[in-house]
């Protein structure tokens, strides 16, 4: 059975990601959640996890940290659920984008922490982050450009390309950037996705505050 650790719904935009993947694919597992900058939860990462940090997946005795290598290895376990695009070439343009939102963005990420029950009165950004901004929102573009036809998601069917972008849907909502069309809609569409909203939910009801 697998399980994986998380840290709070409404701050953890890493948790978020292989979370999203697990329950759109129906993967069975369990949920458990370490409350980040808690005695608790701080003493749980350092006794679990080997980097000290959540999302963490255990399968039996096998312990897989850092986001994309859990999607990765839930890719690599479950071969029948197109979690990567089939294509070969769609595929390497959905882990190139997933890539980059991997290690990049770092001034987005500073600037505009997921706060999911939070709107904020949009701050005035700095010049890099505003081309960060606009990059993302030119990769959505572009992948809804190509792939349209092919169903809502950015590459036509979900996959874990969704997933990594997720949540930069809610960072965008918060700090109130305005979205071309077709970018519009994507987001729209990720936040009526059923577990997105399960998962706001409970972000809302959560007691923690950072």
């Amino acid at each position: 059975m697998l399980t994986l650790y998380i840290g709070n719904k409404n701050y953890s935009s890493w948790s978020l990601r292989p979370w999203l993947v697990l329950r759109h694919f129906d993967i069975p597992f369990e949920e458990v959640l370490w409350p980040l900058y808690t005695q608790e939860g701080t003493a749980l990462l350092k006794a679990n996890s080997p980097n000290g940090k959540v999302p963490l997946l255990q399968d039996d005795a096998l312990k897989v940290w850092d986001s994309l290598a859990i999607i990765e290895y839930l890719a690599d376990r479950h071969p029948g659920h197109a979690i990567w695009p089939r294509d070969r070439a769609i595929r390497a343009h959905a882990r190139a984008i997933s890539a980059e939102m991997h290690s990049g963005f770092t001034g987005v990420r500073g600037s505009m922490p997921m706060d999911v029950r939070s709107r904020h009165p949009q701050p005035v950004f700095s010049e890099a982050v505003q081309l960060e901004i606009q990059r993302i929102i030119a990769i959505w573009e572009d992948c809804r450009a190509r792939y349209a036809a092919s169903g809502p998601w950015l590459f036509g069917e979900f996959s874990a390309a969704d997933a990594m972008f997720a949540p930069v849907v809610w960072r965008f909502r918060s700090y109130g950037i305005a979205l071309p069309e077709a970018s519009a809609a994507w987001s729209s569409a990720m936040q009526q996705h059923l577990a997105m909203r399960h998962w706001e939910l409970e972000a809302i009801a959560e007691p923690w505050t950072l």
